[in-house]
């Protein structure tokens, strides 16, 4: 009952910078958080940032002052916009929306995932 499609990862180079996005779409009647997670290679799934309907932000510590969380909400859109990427940060990264259904049902979804990869 809800999509998310994500878009805008990619390779590149250490130091460089990737925008990613997710749109989502289906039965929504409102959202309130949006985030981003990331899955490296033998590791467990985690928080990358998240913003809730209000505004308020949270990041993990390893991307303070690199990634910026935002979102639109007219478009049901997040994005993570990812500056001076370093290697460490290669991983699948996936959208996770919460929110409720036009039938009041609350959901959580999550993206397909793409992939990310920092070259040194």
């Amino acid at each position: 009952q809800v999509q998310l499609v994500e878009s805008g990862g990619g390779l590149v180079q250490a130091g460089g910078s990737l925008r990613l996005s997710c749109a989502a779409s289906g039965s929504i009647f409102s959202i309130n958080v949006m985030g981003w997670y990331r899955q490296a290679p033998g590791k467990q799934r985690e928080l990358v940032a998240s913003i809730t309907s209000d505004g308020r932000k949270n990041s993990a510590d390893s991307v303070k002052g690199r990634f910026t969380i935002s979102r639109e909400n007219a478009k049901n859109t997040v994005y993570l916009q990812m500056d001076s990427l370093k290697p460490e940060d290669t991983a699948v990264y996936y959208c996770n929306i919460g929110g409720r259904l036009v039938d009041f049902r609350d959901f959580i979804s999550w993206g397909q995932g793409t992939q990310v990869t920092v070259s040194s």
